[in-house]
């Protein structure tokens, strides 16, 4: 999955792993896990994260490498936040090669920057449990608590409107220059990431076949 941050890529990644019964593999959770456990590479992630820039390769590399030796992806599997850079594209090149596998598609998820900053801005998280709500699409129902635990829903620091706008930079810079190379491989999928979610299961099976 390839699109700016905010554009939709991970509900599209939900919707083709029902579709085609694959597991979507996010490093961005990841990557949130590792630095809620308190770990070394987690720590040192957060850091990039609350900054907006991205993480270094060799952190996100490891993490991906060790997801992808796992047996629930023998059938397939759907990447959302990985490769974000030539290097890491250099990576994943790798680790499909010694698993004697290859890419079918990369879906290119395409929205404004406006329309990602309205959407970003308005998230909150729960920090406790995990769970993920928008002010708009879907609010919590009571005030600003988790429905699913009770704590108090916060805004991360990555999904503030200035950390957005230098997040929207860093994919332009670091992320776009893949569509290039997987152009080249005649593999890139386009979807508008303001498609109606009722009409995206339709869309993407008659794009993915």
């Amino acid at each position: 999955m390839l699109g700016p941050p905010g554009s939709g890529k991970g509900t599209q990644a939900h919707i083709i792993s029902e579709l085609y019964g694959v597991p979507v593999v996010t490093t961005g959770d990841m990557l949130r896990d590792a630095a809620a456990r308190g770990t070394e590479h987690g720590l040192t992630a957060k850091g990039y994260m609350d900054r907006g820039e991205l993480v270094p390769d060799e952190i996100v590399n490891a993490v991906v490498r060790e997801r992808l030796s796992r047996p629930d992806v023998e059938k397939g599997f759907i990447l959302d936040g990985f490769p974000r850079s030539k290097a890491q594209a250099e990576a994943l090149d790798r680790i499909l090669e010694e698993r004697r596998l290859r890419l079918d598609h990369v879906v290119h998820v395409t929205l404004g920057d406006e329309e990602i900053v309205g959407r970003l801005s308005k998230r909150r998280s729960c920090p406790r449990c995990g769970a993920v709500y928008h002010l708009e699409s879907k609010p919590p129902r009571r005030g600003l608590a988790c429905d699913e635990c009770g704590a108090r829903l916060v805004q991360r620091d990555d999904d503030k409107p200035e950390v957005i706008r230098h997040r929207l930079e860093v994919y332009r810079e670091k992320t776009r220059p893949l569509l290039d190379r997987y152009a080249r491989m005649r593999i890139i999928r386009e979807v508008p990431g303001d498609t109606p979610l009722e009409d995206l299961p339709g869309l993407l099976r008659s794009i993915l076949g």
